[in-house]
């Protein structure tokens, strides 16, 4: 695709496999015959020609990196870095050779099944607004729970966030400059509380985050009906 500033996609890729039960890392985990981060990176060359690769992984982690790049057929250009304490100081590592002037893409590394359709409209998004933050509406009744009990949320306004959240570098990279904080559960809230409003866009619910065994399960229920 072509655009006016050029594209960098950050991935994260931090997980450990607890709660997979297994011994790999989830993220290198076969789905349909390849490592899960292989499909997700794959999503980013094919929906943007050109498009910059880092890939971040735990440092013990980074010679796993190897068996997702003999899955290409092809070389592909990818820099890859150690992670940091958080999710934050991960991307905060991640960001560090990438312009002021692009449009950056920050997905998890879990996430295989986004499409070069939500991949294109984040950034044509970004570039217009600034930011571009997926999103899906709530389908399920839901409930705040406190010390003095449980209470209903209208499940209207409820929005549940995905990934690539998307953002021009020039609003990105110096937000993420600021002190960590715990309530920085992701780089929207790490924007906004630089003073800058974020804007969603309509995500997937086929976009999930491989957690489970369970959700590999679905992962690659849908892999295989696109591929048919």
């Amino acid at each position: 695709m072509d655009g006016s500033l050029p594209a960098y996609a950050v991935i994260v890729a931090g997980g450990q496999g607890t709660r997979m039960g297994t011994a790999i890392p989830k993220q290198f985990l076969p789905l349909n015959g390849r490592p899960v981060l292989y499909h997700t990176l794959r999503a980013f060359t094919e929906a943007i020609v050109g498009i910059h690769i880092v890939l971040v992984l735990p440092a013990h982690q980074i010679s796993y990196a190897q068996i997702v790049l003999q899955s290409f057929p092809e070389r592909i250009d990818m820099t890859i870095v150690a992670g940091g304490e958080t999710r934050f100081h991960s991307v905060q590592n991640g960001l560090k050779d990438i312009p002021d002037q692009a449009i950056v893409f920050v997905h998890d590394g879990v996430r295989p099944l986004v499409t070069s359709d939500l991949i294109q409209r984040c950034y044509e998004q970004a570039l217009e607004n600034g930011s571009a933050i997926p999103a899906i509406a709530a389908t399920d009744s839901m409930r705040r729970v406190t010390e003095a009990g449980s209470f209903p949320l209208d499940r209207s306004e409820i929005r549940l966030i995905q990934t690539p959240q998307t953002f021009r570098a020039s609003i990105l990279l110096p937000a993420m400059q600021q002190p960590y904080r715990a309530a920085f559960t992701d780089e929207a809230t790490v924007v906004e509380h630089s003073g800058t409003p974020v804007f969603l866009v309509e995500g997937e619910k086929a976009n999930l985050k491989i957690t489970t065994p369970e959700d590999l399960l679905v992962a690659e229920a849908l892999l295989k009906a696109r591929q048919e």
